[in-house]
């Protein structure tokens, strides 16, 4: 008796499942947050405000790949010079990364709210159950809802 109840159990549980896939989507928040109108005006603020120290960094790159390929031959003073010129290049790529990290937390910050009720809205919507990562998700016999798009035209009209 006990064999036939676990196996009734075990055969209603894997019957039950491909309605729950259904209950299941993905969303990628960060990319429906990046992708909206407001995330791409503040990367090219972003872009407007340190894009003269990124093209210094890209030419400071130049110039110590080209220094390196014959840093055989250098002179103690080019030698002098490519480590001020690295000590630049890695603080401008410092001050680059970091005014990036700001502008993101800003952004994260102002849209918060309003990712949370866009994704109140889909998963009303869609009555879904369980919502995960891309990355989160190690299987799924079948594609999985993604909701990224709808949750990223939700924000357009919110941000």
């Amino acid at each position: 008796m006990r064999k036939l109840t676990i196996a009734l159990i075990l055969l209603l549980s894997t019957a039950a499942l491909p309605a729950l896939a259904d209950d299941v989507a993905v969303l990628d928040w960060r990319r429906a947050l990046m992708e909206t109108d407001a995330a791409q005006r503040s990367m090219n603020d972003l872009e407007s405000r340190v894009g003269s120290q990124q093209q210094r960094a890209q030419a400071l790159e130049q110039e110590l790949n080209q220094l390196q390929q014959r840093a055989d031959s250098l002179t103690d003073s080019e030698r002098q010079q490519a480590n001020q010129k690295v000590a630049e290049l890695n603080r401008l790529m410092g001050e680059v990364m970091q005014a990036r990290q700001e502008s993101e937390q800003a952004l994260l910050q102002r849209a918060e709210p309003k990712l949370q009720q866009a994704v109140e809205q889909i998963i009303a919507r869609h009555s879904i159950q369980v919502l995960v990562e891309p990355q989160g998700v190690l299987h799924a016999e079948s594609d999985l809802q993604n909701v990224t798009a709808e949750v990223t035209e939700i924000l357009n009209s919110m941000l």
